[in-house]
């Protein structure tokens, strides 16, 4: 007769109770959070990886494997300097969220809190009829444009570098925007929502090795903020009025006027 193994002091250190619930809601959502802000860029990658490796070393110290934890243990020690190293523009953006006036004001910290994807479904489809045509209209005329479309927050840390609009996006007012003369032609364009957020905003510029050396700093900076963030960004080119996007690093070019809308649309998806 096989003898019956006695789980019982195996599950003996499982013990729950109001306070560990709160405990691992809040860290729950303090890692929705953090993947929120880094959701589309290539620190996911990481952070996941470090997440996998935080979880294996809590089983394993929960099963009482005192070398494995004890090895575990050091790497996540020297872990959280790598942590802050690796994702400190993440962090950074994270603390200004935290610190901005506005995120305590209750219908946003109620939004912040409780969200938990609701408001990427609550986001209103972005008009993308109105950003072909006036990048249509400047490919024509070989006027210079760097665009970038989000329908997360994770653009508004480029916001105060440029020129605050919220105005309601229209073809007119991207080409007055980027017309050779205007004073803000220079830098991107934030929209968000079917609202331009800002103008002429400074970008992070892509230090990939890999990338032609023909590609002049408006693409490198359309393929920084896609690696950095969850948007895309489109470019029209002065030189020869070719329309690119970036997504996720990215770059597509010569995108044809005819397929223009129905790819950003895609991208957006």
């Amino acid at each position: 007769m096989v003898n019956s193994i006695n789980i019982a002091p195996v599950l003996a250190f499982i013990h729950i109770d109001f306070l560990d619930i709160l405990d691992i809601f809040l860290v729950a959502w303090l890692l929705y959070q953090l993947y929120h802000i880094v959701r589309g860029t290539l620190a996911i990658r990481i952070f996941m990886g470090l997440f996998g490796i935080y979880l294996f070393w809590k089983i394993v110290e929960a099963l009482n494997m005192e070398l494995l934890s004890e090895i575990l243990g050091q790497f996540i020690g020297v872990g959280v300097i790598l942590l802050i190293i690796v994702f400190q523009q993440e962090l950074r953006k994270f603390l200004l969220m935290i610190g901005n006036t506005d995120f305590i004001n209750n219908r946003i910290f109620k939004q912040n809190l409780f969200h938990f994807g609701a408001r990427e479904q609550n986001e209103l489809s972005i008009n993308t009829e109105i950003i072909a045509k006036a990048c249509i209209n400047m490919a024509k005329t070989k006027t210079g444009a760097l665009i970038v479309i989000s329908h997360s927050p994770d653009i508004d840390f480029y916001i105060g570098s440029g020129e605050i609009l919220n105005a309601r996006m229209s073809t007119s007012l991207l080409e007055n925007i980027f017309f050779k003369n205007a004073p803000m032609h220079d830098g991107a364009v934030l929209i968000r929502n079917n609202t331009v957020l800002a103008a002429s905003c400074v970008l992070p510029v892509s230090d990939s090795k890999d990338l032609p050396s023909d590609l002049g700093t408006r693409h490198r900076a359309a393929l920084g903020v896609s690696e950095e963030t969850s948007a895309i960004a489109i470019t029209v080119s002065e030189e020869t009025g070719r329309i690119g996007t970036t997504k996720s690093g990215v770059l597509k070019q010569n995108i044809t006027p005819a397929n223009l809308n129905a790819h950003l649309q895609m991208l957006l998806k």
